[in-house]
């Protein structure tokens, strides 16, 4: 075995040296080759359907022929918008020579890592423990017949990549007890990872250890770029809740000045489509500057959540334009018209990363004429050598409007008009170009971020194109995505909806319909959201810990049922639940709920105090906030509801739960609260009220 790790760390360190190629697929070999995942719904798994390699979906039936073969697994994760996934296609899976050596000595499975975060998540926590070093997509298992893994890595160019396959088919055939021996040793640390164990000792949530966390957050932040200190950059969104939580509780100004340096750089950094709206994916670089181009659905649910509570609290209108203009790219490019919103789009057009983006200054002046051309260029930091590589430019802001216009002598007005004008004629021949693909199958968990994202934006704005947004999806997940008792399937597309869904689907669907309430005070989304705790905590629930496992228990075991702890940028499915269960259970007065997410929390809490990056763990800071500071429970009864609801919103209250209507109806915490004649506000915690008001302006005295 000690030959084997010596020849991974070599090839590894060769394939660190990564060049960049195009990726585009090779439309001449479109028919010449058919595979089994022709059958499949994915964009991700389509694109490969056509290879020479013999992918097949994974599934039993796979499973089981690898089994009979006595062949090893040869299991490659990605996704539609990543880049060195297209480039591996191209390099080695349309390679006749590299398909053969796959197909003869193993059992090839292609996943779709957003449809099986299950199966990515097992085989990316064997590459973190068999290649020791980073880790990412596309990623490669090489597993023996039953799934154990033997090893993983990511990209390898093709000459590597021949390499590592005749390797493991030599090992395969004359190491057979070392390769087993490796298996149970890296499957036993699979099943290790992330075990959390129930914590009987007192509950104790309190200021000291807030401040702990705090500290830890603030020490890693970038406090002139912001985000966390160095390159990449991701946005992180649930971290800036957290220190915008934190300072409105607290008046801490270092959190808000880390929050405000952070969305500033972001919203005028090159991780920003300026023409088009939206965000990409991270920026490879510490400025923001040079974006990785994808753009994914659940980056920019939560930037949009983000971006309106932060404005809500700042009332920066550069957070207000973000909003609007990233609402307008969603609707415009990843709304289906039955109210679900697509997955992602590509960072690769013509086979080359963001050419559909980037612009040489040659463009710029012969569409907007010289003198509009020397003001949008000194605005968007264009230069005649290009501020990226191979002369072109990615649009990014760093100096004021005031010095542009000064620099140009022209009042503000003017340049606002002009910068105005030009990303028009922009727009509109960028749009000539040819597109990234778009990956347009319909995720749970990500539709409810960005469900969430909408109803946020309304309650910041008032734009009831938003709150109709926001219901039309979450109407869209009940016909199409949720039975009626309650189970919910992953994924949708082209009227298929198949995939059992995960826990992170449950948890974040909870706060999605939660936040849907919150805007309508229709008690039908309490219901559903309700119903999936039910399902969830049924069929997905640790009973001794009081944890959730990701896969539910009607699902096909796999190597190993692990459960998620840390959050990512997509906040983690434990985090998730438990804070979904905290709010659910105070708008029902269900205290199980709430006491499962106590003791969630503090199953955990030792490490994260102690961590001195709490940041992997920022959804769960953002309930330990609310377990600390426990929410207000604003009740709105009377026929002026909604407008008194409207005007509410628009404030920064993360410590408020709203609920109400023109009736009383059956909720336990509106009982004896209407007044004939009074649309009545009262301000209650813990189920105890304060004397109710009727003007919102003396409501907000009493949440303070």
């Amino acid at each position: 075995m000690q030959r084997l790790l010596f020849f991974i760390v070599l090839v590894l360190a060769i394939s660190a040296c990564k060049t960049k190629d195009g990726s585009g697929h090779n439309s001449n070999q479109e028919h010449k080759y058919t595979n089994e995942l022709i059958n499949e719904s994915s964009p991700y798994l389509l694109q490969h359907a056509h290879n020479p390699v013999n992918w097949h979906p994974w599934n039993d039936e796979t499973l089981a022929k690898a089994k009979a073969e006595n062949k090893m697994l040869l299991i490659s994760i990605g996704y539609s918008a990543c880049h060195w996934c297209h480039v591996m296609e191209h390099e080695s899976f349309e390679d006749t020579l590299v398909a053969r050596i796959m197909n003869e000595n193993f059992i090839p499975i292609k996943i779709d890592r957003e449809e099986r975060p299950d199966v990515d998540d097992v085989y990316m926590t064997a590459c973190h423990m068999s290649s020791k070093r980073s880790c990412g997509w596309p990623l490669n298992a090489f597993a023996l017949s039953d799934g154990r893994p033997v090893f993983a890595g990511t990209y390898y160019p093709k000459k590597e990549w021949i390499d590592v396959l005749q390797y493991f088919v030599k090992s395969y055939k004359d190491e057979p007890a070392e390769m087993e021996k490796y298996a149970q040793s890296l499957t036993e640390g699979i099943k290790n990872q992330e075990a959390i164990i129930f914590n009987d000792a007192d509950k104790n949530f309190n200021k000291p250890n807030l401040q702990t966390i705090s500290d830890n957050f603030l020490s890693n932040v970038d406090f002139q770029l912001g985000g966390r200190k160095g390159a990449p950059k991701f946005p992180m969104p649930t971290n800036w809740e957290f220190l915008l939580k934190y300072n409105h509780f607290t008046g801490d100004k270092q959190a808000l000045e880390a929050v405000n340096v952070t969305l500033t750089e972001m919203a005028n950094g090159g991780i920003y489509d300026h023409l088009g709206g939206g965000f990409a994916r991270y920026s490879t670089d510490a400025m923001w500057k040079a974006p990785h181009f994808e753009k994914m659905l659940y980056d920019n649910g939560q930037l949009v959540s983000l971006y309106s509570e932060a404005f809500k609290m700042t009332k920066n209108p550069l957070y207000a334009a973000r909003v609007q203009e990233t609402l307008e790219f969603v609707a415009r490019e990843l709304t289906d018209e039955n109210g679900g919103f697509y997955s992602s789009l590509d960072a690769d057009s013509e086979g080359e990363e963001g050419k559909f983006y980037v612009w040489h200054q040659s463009e710029i002046d012969s569409l907007l004429g010289v003198k509009n051309a020397a003001t949008f260029s000194d605005y968007y930091e264009v230069k005649s050598g290009g501020n990226w590589e191979e002369h072109k430019n990615i649009l990014h802001r760093k100096m004021p409007a005031q010095r542009v216009a000064k620099k140009n002598n022209m009042t503000e007005e003017d340049l606002a008009k002009i910068i105005a004008g030009s990303k028009k004629i922009l727009f509109a021949e960028r749009a000539k170009r040819i597109r990234p693909g778009l990956d347009d199958k319909i995720l749970t968990s990500w539709n409810a971020l960005m469900m969430k994202g909408y109803a946020n934006a309304f309650e910041a704005f008032g734009d009831e194109a938003y709150k109709n947004a926001a219901v039309k999806n979450g109407e869209f997940i009940l016909k199409e995505v949720m039975r009626r008792d309650g189970r919910l399937n992953r994924n949708y597309k082209d009227g298929k909806s198949v995939i059992n869904a995960f826990s992170d689907d449950y948890a974040l669907m909870i706060q999605g319909f939660v936040s849907l309430y919150q805007i309508t005070f229709d008690t039908k989304w309490l219901d559903n959201a309700d119903k999936l705790a039910q399902y969830a905590i049924t069929h997905f629930q640790n009973k001794e810990s009081k944890m959730f496992y990701y896969t539910s228990d009607e699902d096909a075991e796999l190597i190993a049922r692990k459960s998620e702890i840390a959050d990512n940028v997509i906040p983690g499915s434990n985090s998730s639940m438990a804070r979904a269960l905290f709010s659910l259970g105070t708008y029902i007065y269900k205290p199980d709920y709430i006491e499962t997410a106590k003791q969630m929390m503090h199953n955990i809490q030792d490490q994260i105090i102690s961590s001195p990056q709490p940041n992997f763990y920022s959804n769960w800071c953002n309930l330990y906030l609310d377990l600390v500071r426990p929410p207000y429970e604003v009740a709105i009864v009377g026929k002026d509801y909604e407008t008194k609801r409207n005007e509410l919103l628009k404030n920064y209250l993360p410590n408020a739960l709203l609920l109400g209507g023109d009736k009383e109806g059956k909720m336990e915490l509106l009982q004896d609260k209407l007044q004939e004649g009074e649309t009545m506000i009262y301000v209650c915690q813990n189920k105890v009220c304060k004397l109710p008001v009727t003007d919102v302006k003396n409501a907000l005295e009493l949440i303070k």
